[in-house]
């Protein structure tokens, strides 16, 4: 990927919008993803739980422009798995921010979104979103991992859980929260931990 009069090209996508990824998770760092995509929600499972902290966070936006996409990932300790990594994606159509995330091929989460009933729901502002799984390569075992997505708000909503049984905790409907919206509650997140290998 090279930048060029600040127009960003990928060899192989052409030009692209750049992906805004700090090298480490911390408050000064979120207030700066806040500032750069303003025009697209960043959802947090919310309340994270004991344990849980928010590991990395990014946006899909030119400097000064519009934000296209964002994503947070938060892991910590649950009683089945271990620890669990859940990475959210909110992103426009077409921009594939959530298909680099989760590890499948193509941009937007395919024709089978809203056909037959969600296997998962979440809650945002009260409103209940419907989740589809999203199918996954079976021949990279390296990349362990449940794949959902919906539309929230006009745009894609994914959800990627590591490791793949960390799906089971869906059976709980969870509530997400936009993190601009948090409040003084953001004084108080926790940070730390690996961000994904992807």
């Amino acid at each position: 990927m090279s930048e060029d009069r600040g127009t960003w090209r990928c060899v192989d996508h052409g030009t692209i919008t750049p992906l805004w990824r700090p090298a480490r998770a911390d408050y000064g760092m979120l207030a700066e993803l806040l500032t750069r995509s303003r025009a697209i929600p960043t959802f947090l499972p919310w309340p994270l739980g004991p344990g849980w902290a928010v590991t990395d966070f990014g946006t899909v936006a030119r400097t000064g422009g519009d934000a296209r996409a964002s994503f947070v990932t938060a892991s910590g300790p649950s009683d089945l798995d271990g620890v669990v990594e859940v990475t959210l994606v909110s992103e426009e159509p077409g921009v594939g921010l959530g298909a680099r995330c989760s590890g499948v091929m193509h941009t937007d989460p395919g024709a089978d979104i809203g056909e037959g009933p969600p296997l998962a729901k979440v809650r945002i502002n009260g409103h209940p979103i419907s989740l589809w799984p999203v199918p996954t390569s079976d021949s990279d075992s390296t990349l362990d991992r449940s794949v959902f997505a919906g539309e929230a708000h006009g745009r894609w909503l994914w959800m990627v859980l590591r490791p793949a049984s960390a799906a089971l905790l869906l059976q709980d409907e969870w509530t997400l929260v936009d993190v601009a919206d948090l409040g003084p509650e953001l004084m108080d997140l926790p940070f730390g931990g690996s961000p994904p290998a992807w």
